[in-house]
């Protein structure tokens, strides 16, 4: 599900563009505080000239973590055998998993931990609308093979896992709990009424 930054990227645009968005996802990658006024500098621009390449603050951070969810959803999808309902608690599992486990970020979650769950789990941000997407089009493959008969419709069923998935995700932010992947699997597989095996 593009976004009008994304497709300026893909579009290839303004070489300018895509290597601002590169040198910031370096930045983030490395646990660094995305500082819009610290990467035009470091550029060699002004503030106005990276607005109009790569949008506000929060666009640029929503891109910025879809572009690092997607390539790891892909590899996490390509890589479990599951099937039915097992393939997409065992995705949503490994995907939660890879977020709790990644230090770059969880150092964002703590420093920006508003902003992230924002950007993160509401309409504010592209991320979420673009992880139901996903756990979506799983659904509907699994369906479509004739492996899954959802309880729910796929969208309402997508978006109800990732919220799941966001619970245990999040939980130090939302209750003050652990992040806690083996409770988000459990949880993932009774909403799926699949087994663990």
């Amino acid at each position: 599900m593009p976004t009008p930054l994304s497709r300026r990227l893909a579009a290839g645009g303004s070489g300018d563009a895509v290597h601002a968005f590169r040198r910031a996802r370096r930045g983030f990658i490395a646990g660094e505080r995305l500082d819009v006024s610290a990467l035009a500098a470091q550029l060699g621009v002004d503030r106005t000239s990276l607005f109009r390449w790569l949008g506000n603050r929060d666009a640029l951070l929503s891109e910025l973590l879809w572009s690092l969810a997607e390539p790891t959803l892909d590899r996490i999808d390509a890589a479990v055998p599951e099937r039915g309902g097992q393939r997409v608690v065992a995705v949503l599992t490994a995907f939660t998993d890879a977020l709790i486990s990644a230090p770059y970020f969880r150092a964002f979650l703590h420093r920006e931990p508003v902003r992230a769950l924002r950007l993160l789990t509401t309409a504010a941000g592209d991320v979420q609308r673009r992880l139901v997407a996903t756990v979506e089009s799983l659904l509907a493959e699994e369906e479509a093979a004739g492996r899954l008969a959802p309880p729910l419709p796929a969208h309402d069923l997508a978006y109800l896992l990732v919220r799941v998935a966001e619970s245990f995700t999040f939980a130090d932010l939302i209750t003050g709990e652990r992040p806690d992947t083996t409770r988000a699997a459990a949880a993932l597989a009774h909403v799926m009424r699949t087994d663990l095996a």
